[in-house]
């Protein structure tokens, strides 16, 4: 069985764009935007932030909605009925480094879920900033959250697109409702005005700072979901005459909507609870600013425990649906295999947990695998863009996203931005790698097992890429045995 069917598709606009939402707001608006805005000029950073959802974000889910609504499958049989047989080894990169994220991303739900209980029972703050942490984090603790997080995804995406449609139902209005209180709540806070100023007050001089605009286009790519292959597989089940370019307009602002009120619940509140304390409080890292000083800052707030809570809450929400998404796109590259939808599932849901497991139990495995396929995401942005240019973008556009259907055409700007945005990941590509470059010499940038390393970067993506290469004329056969669409072979 091949395409779309025998899954259905979404019953409506408004639950597709409520999947599509769950699919792109995750913990790096909540969590990693406040931080990455603070870090980089807060007023300032919004401004490049802002330039680089229309010059990356849109263009790219524009890609990804065509691509899997034409061709009814996931990203390595819409890569190789699209553009060539020959080319679906990159679709099986985008499959393979969005599932090796999944494997740690379920460690974080974990994490967040973990402190959702210890919100509510009232173990937090503690008598020590950062106990709770310190005694869970890579613990058994940690598996048993993580195999529950893992658990709840695989179970949605076991009742098939409608029961992605229904959770998506349940925790995006939850989610948005969590978040829109606990900003009026922060703004509401005396001495938010501070933080208010700080994000929305740009220093143009700022501007000529080239990492604030490389940081930006970074939260772009990793926050909105855009060239994960995510909403490729999600638009797989997209109702025929659906519009894509108004839906990918939707997704791109509402996930930055998200992010902006994250920004402003977390910095209001860290400039009105501790403003001694702010440059230390948001360089504390990702999970520094969450998992430590989140806590403490809610405890000294009226209320205190309640808002702790839904924080929690909203971050837990928010990284189970991106996990969905995740789970759903490997159980997808599965299924175009020709393997039954539940044996599928059960695959990845025992990979899941086996291949999570280093990751829970250890942070130095974590980070490695957060590093190196965080920054493998930008490969998947860029096989995107080559994806456009080769099958020709002109025609790719007029037939693809110009679909019947849509509300809205696309004009040739569209086209310029496919140029541009595959211009950015080769750019961003090589800004971060040359940030694995250590100060300490080349044997130490070389070292497979660092953390961080041009090594152990350069080795993953190596093995991933040549298994990638070598199997692809039998990935091409099984997931792309449809009629190729288009002229190209």
């Amino acid at each position: 069985m091949s395409g779309s069917e025998g899954t259905g598709t979404f019953s409506s606009r408004w639950g597709m764009l409520l999947v599509m939402l769950g699919m792109a707001v995750g913990t790096g608006n909540i969590w990693r935007f406040p931080r990455i805005a603070a870090t980089n000029g807060g007023g300032t950073f919004l401004i490049p932030w802002a330039i680089f959802l229309l010059a990356w974000s849109v263009p790219l889910l524009l890609v990804e909605f065509a691509m899997g609504k034409a061709a009814r499958r996931g990203p390595i049989g819409a890569f190789a009925t699209m553009i060539g047989q020959s080319w679906a080894w990159m679709g099986a990169w985008v499959v393979l480094c969005a599932t090796f994220i999944m494997f740690y991303y379920s460690v974080v739900t974990g994490w967040t879920l973990r402190y959702l209980g210890a919100a509510i029972a009232g173990e937090l703050p503690g008598a020590e900033p950062g106990a709770l942490w310190e005694s869970y984090a890579g613990s058994g603790w940690a598996v048993l959250t993580m195999a529950i997080s893992l658990g709840i995804a695989v179970w949605v995406v076991a009742r098939g697109v409608r029961g992605i449609e229904q959770a998506a139902r349940i925790l995006m209005p939850a989610l948005l409702v969590l978040v829109v209180v606990l900003a009026v709540r922060a703004v509401t806070l005396p001495g938010a005005e501070r933080g208010l100023a700080f994000l929305f007050t740009p220093d143009l001089a700022g501007l000529g700072n080239s990492r604030v605009w490389l940081e930006a286009l970074t939260q772009n790519a990793w926050d909105t979901g855009a060239g994960w292959g995510l909403a490729l597989t999600y638009a797989i089940y997209m109702r025929a005459r659906e519009d894509t370019t108004v839906n990918a307009f939707v997704l791109g602002f509402g996930n930055n909507s998200v992010s902006l009120l994250a920004g402003i619940m977390v910095l209001c509140t860290v400039f009105s609870v501790r403003p001694d304390a702010s440059a230390e409080i948001v360089g504390a890292g990702n999970t520094g600013l969450t998992f430590i000083w989140v806590p403490q800052l809610f405890a000294a707030m009226p209320a205190g425990r309640f808002f702790m809570a839904a924080f929690f809450l909203a971050l837990f929400f928010a990284a189970l649906t991106s996990l969905i998404s995740m789970v759903e796109l490997a159980t997808r590259a599965l299924v175009d295999r020709g393997m039954a939808r539940g044996k599928a599932i059960l695959w990845v849901a025992v990979a899941g947990f086996v291949l999570g497991l280093p990751s829970a139990l250890s942070m130095a495995v974590f980070e490695n695998q957060d590093n190196v396929w965080g920054v493998g995401l930008l490969v998947s942005g860029l096989f995107f863009g080559i994806a456009v240019l080769r099958y020709g973008v002109d025609e790719f556009r007029e037939r693809f996203v110009n679909s019947a259907g849509s509300d809205v055409r696309i004009g040739r700007l569209w086209n310029v931005a496919i140029w541009v945005v595959t211009l950015e990941a080769l750019v961003l590509l090589v800004w971060w790698l040359s940030q694995t470059i250590s100060e300490q010499g080349w044997a130490a940038s070389l070292d497979p097992f660092a953390r961080w390393s041009l090594g152990t970067v350069l080795i993953q993506f190596a093995v991933v890429l040549a298994l990638c290469i070598a199997f692809n004329r039998r990935l091409a056969r099984l997931a792309g045995s449809a009629a190729q669409i288009g002229q190209r072979s």
